[in-house]
């Protein structure tokens, strides 16, 4: 094995000389610069920034160009990357009710209190090509609005003074962390949370999807979406207040769901919780439904037996570097396992034809 191994040092060099050679493409195009991939590709840098769990727009278009756009592998490497960083302090919880929001809408509330801000979206758009842009035309600038500066209180908050929605329980309770910590079941909402938002995004959203065709007593309504940047603190003892530090985007879904009431619930409205880096609305909604339908056996709902209600099938398959490491494992070399393999279908099959021989001469 040793020999083999020795032996593929070169073929290994080769192959890494030949992937950097492919990563740059053409070398007539023009190369793709960090900032370009930052500034151009958003929605990529967000993903891989949720996924990652490392807000860093550089780091994560970085990333995106070293993977040569595959964004599991763009997450693979901020991860890793993130396991070098020291921890120095933990910033305050985000209030974000005082969100400046970029995009703020309700499917619930037409005439929402504070207004509805329809922000940059792909809702309205239709979906055709835009050969301008691969003419490398320049698309008419629109105007912008700029984000509101003034506090935008959570619509939920309005059906709340009624006792309509279900109150959320404070906790002065740190949460487990689980980018320091492995994932430990049962689970309590903070860390399941924590492990939808690093999900990986097109298993959330086929999750989701379940539980709107039926697989889960979960028809609900999208409440609040919003987008917008939320400032960040962080308390020093020796100044004894929190200063600020900087501002962070995020995207946060809260959506509503009829509740029948149970034994110790009366009937009301109930919430399930999206929260991610940067514009990633598709998750942050995915990710409200698959939290409400987890949630059937605290709010005394029956199991019904959907995949979106079963934690230990959500949390442990969600992440998208763990089943990548455990799938792209087996095209490594297993050759003594293998021969193990074969040597043992060999035996049964020379058994099994003996044992036809038998029954043919008797």
């Amino acid at each position: 094995m040793y020999v083999a191994v020795k032996g593929g040092e070169r073929a290994i060099d080769n192959a890494h000389a030949w992937l950097a050679e492919e990563r740059r493409g053409d070398p007539n195009v023009a190369e793709l610069s960090v900032a370009q991939i930052r500034e151009q590709l958003k929605l990529a840098v967000n993903r891989v920034m949720a996924e990652g769990s490392l807000c860093d727009p550089d780091l994560a278009a970085l990333a995106i160009k070293q993977a040569r756009g595959d964004l599991i592998e763009a997450i693979f490497l901020i991860r890793a990357y993130r396991t070098t960083l020291p921890r120095f302090g933990a910033t305050a919880p985000v209030d974000t009710a005082q969100m400046a929001c970029d995009r703020r809408i309700s499917a619930t509330f037409k005439d929402a209190p504070g207004g509805q801000v329809l922000g940059p979206t792909f809702d309205y758009t239709h979906r055709l090509l835009d050969f301008q842009l691969a003419a490398d035309g320049e698309v008419p600038d629109a105007p912008v609005a700029p984000p509101r500066e003034e506090a935008t209180p959570h619509i939920t908050g309005f059906l709340n003074q009624e006792g309509l929605i279900q109150s959320e329980p404070e906790s002065d309770e740190t949460p487990p962390d689980l980018t320091r910590e492995p994932l430990e079941l049962p689970a309590g909402r903070p860390l399941r949370l924590q492990n939808l938002t690093r999900g990986d995004e097109g298993f959330i959203l086929g999750m989701a999807y379940s539980t709107q065709r039926g697989y889960a007593r979960n028809h609900a309504f999208v409440g609040e979406l919003r987008i917008g940047t939320c400032v960040l603190e962080l308390e020093l003892p020796e100044l004894g207040f929190a200063v600020e530090i900087g501002e962070v985007e995020l995207t946060e879904c809260e959506t509503m769901n009829q509740f029948a009431g149970s034994k110790t619930e009366p009937p009301q409205f109930t919430r399930g919780y999206g929260l991610v880096f940067g514009q990633s609305e598709r998750k942050a909604i995915s990710m409200a439904l698959v939290d409400r339908a987890l949630r059937w056996k605290e709010l005394g709902e029956d199991d019904m037996g959907a995949p979106a209600q079963d934690e230990e099938f959500v949390l442990y398959h969600s992440d998208n570097i763990q089943a990548t490491g455990f799938l792209e494992h087996i095209k490594l070399p297993h050759y003594v396992d293998f021969q193990a393999e074969l040597e043992l279908v060999r035996r049964l099959r020379r058994e099994a034809m003996s044992s036809g021989h038998q029954e043919a001469a008797e």
